[in-house]
């Protein structure tokens, strides 16, 4: 069977203007297949969607970048539940205030589980993003009983690749999930006048201390300067307010729309 990822290359070598012909002999696959694959993309799977991560030889979830993304807002305001036939639901809590945070993570969730649909319940005063797989355990690992602050959360090493490839997408989704972009001010004395400044910085929140070693490990690995800031009695922030770390993170991440 071929996987969608190979059925979108051969594809787009037709749209080119190339003739099934000369698509069929670079690729190997036949002019039916690819004829069929005009009106239906997506594999005929008879006993359920499928995994990239259940089958002998395991391999990425079908859009990497998409699913470091959703890893983040999973790790800050996801969760999964089980439901009846070995079903688990993915739901992201997005606020209504952030309808930008909204589509993307749904445009994320739809790349990562092209099979699934994927639907929106709204709630009071926030979005959930929801979608039902029986694969979602085995792409969201760190499920398990409790809240995530009072279990282990670590990466698995296929994970870590993806997050050490697409760093950036990664921390956009911890940021976009449990943290924000704000912007500060001080008042300094110049010339015998009082001037204020105005300066932005990055907060990410999170209780789990495993959480928020994921974010400060990846944002090492990136050259972002953070530091523990107790803003409020807080306990759990984590600031990034440099200004060179601050363009950096503007020109990744941004804030939430």
């Amino acid at each position: 069977m071929y996987d969608v990822r190979t059925r979108r290359h051969a594809l787009a070598l037709v749209e080119q203007g190339r003739s099934l012909n000369s698509v069929s002999k670079e690729t190997g696959i036949s002019r039916a297949a690819l004829r069929a694959w005009r009106t239906r993309i997506e594999p005929l799977v008879p006993n359920g969607e499928p995994c990239p991560r259940c089958r002998d030889a395991p391999g990425e979830p079908e859009d990497p970048a998409a699913y470091a993304y959703l890893l983040g807002l999973y790790l800050g305001d996801g969760c999964l539940s089980a439901h009846r036939r070995g079903v688990h639901y993915l739901r992201i809590a997005c606020a209504n205030s952030w309808p930008g945070l909204i589509d993307a993570c749904e445009e994320a969730m739809r790349s990562v589980r092209p099979y699934n649909s994927v639907h929106r319940v709204q709630h009071d005063g926030y979005v959930s993003v929801a979608c039902a797989s029986k694969h979602w355990t085995c792409l969201f690992p760190q499920h398990g009983p409790g809240r995530k602050h009072e279990r282990r959360i670590a990466l698995e090493g296929w994970q870590q690749d993806i997050v050490d490839t697409h760093p950036w997408g990664f921390v956009r989704g911890l940021i976009h999930s449990d943290g924000c972009r704000i912007t500060n001010w001080t008042t300094r004395r110049v010339g015998g006048a009082v001037k204020r400044y105005e300066y932005p910085r990055y907060f990410f929140t999170n209780v789990s201390d495993d959480i928020r070693r994921l974010c400060t490990d990846t944002l090492d690995r990136l050259g972002v300067e953070w530091t523990r800031c107790s803003r409020g009695g807080n306990p759990y922030n984590i600031s990034v307010a440099r200004r060179a770390s601050v363009a950096l993170m503007d020109a990744h991440v941004g804030p939430k729309h």
